[in-house]
């Protein structure tokens, strides 16, 4: 995507105009390609949203799965052009519908994950966490399709605690959806789920 550089700083306006073809987020105005993901991570994806979206079934709570445009920092009163960032989470769970508009959702979700690539792992570990921290995230779930692992952080205070660690053979609960725990053998198991 060849994007004007006297264009910079974007906003969301601008990215609604991009094609659609392209995948990109929005960082303090600036642009952040996304790769196509590897066939693993979405099939992860489909496993994870699925076993989410069956347990939310009658709850007011909602899962959308990318691409799915988060505002984190956006309030109800902005403009498209007024946003400078603009995410697009890999899992996205949102129990405020006051939060969902047209485009996504504007505001903090409850929950996110992330599915770790190779382009995106640093992305999502550091740049991201941290946005995602401070916009106030409830929960926040890194998961690595490689280690098969999924790390869970838990909003407190303001700032992320690590609350659990567990490999494919274990069991993870969301502290958003109380109630919800996930074998990981049926995510990171080929055929299963």
């Amino acid at each position: 995507m060849a994007l004007p550089a006297e264009n910079m700083p974007y906003t969301f306006a601008d990215v609604l105009a991009w094609d659609e073809s392209e995948r990109a987020e929005l960082i303090d105005g600036e642009p952040v390609l996304l790769a196509t993901p590897l066939r693993e991570h979405q099939r992860i994806s489909m496993v994870l949203c699925t076993i989410i979206n069956n347990f939310l079934q009658g709850k007011p709570c909602q899962v959308y799965h990318a691409p799915f445009s988060v505002r984190p920092f956006a309030r109800k009163e902005d403009r498209p052009e007024d946003v400078d960032t603009v995410l697009e989470p890999d899992i996205t769970v949102v129990c405020d519908p006051e939060k969902l508009d047209k485009y996504g959702c504007r505001g903090a979700p409850d929950w996110i994950v992330e599915i770790l690539s190779d382009s995106t792992q640093r992305h999502d570990r550091f740049v991201k966490y941290r946005l995602y921290e401070q916009a106030g995230v409830r929960e926040y779930w890194i998961v690595d399709p490689e280690k098969q692992t999924v790390q869970v952080f838990r909003l407190e205070d303001g700032r992320y605690a690590a609350v659990d660690f567990q490999s494919a053979d274990g069991r993870v609960s969301s502290g958003v959806l109380e109630g919800l725990e996930i074998d990981l053998s049926a995510v990171f198991t080929e055929g299963a789920g």
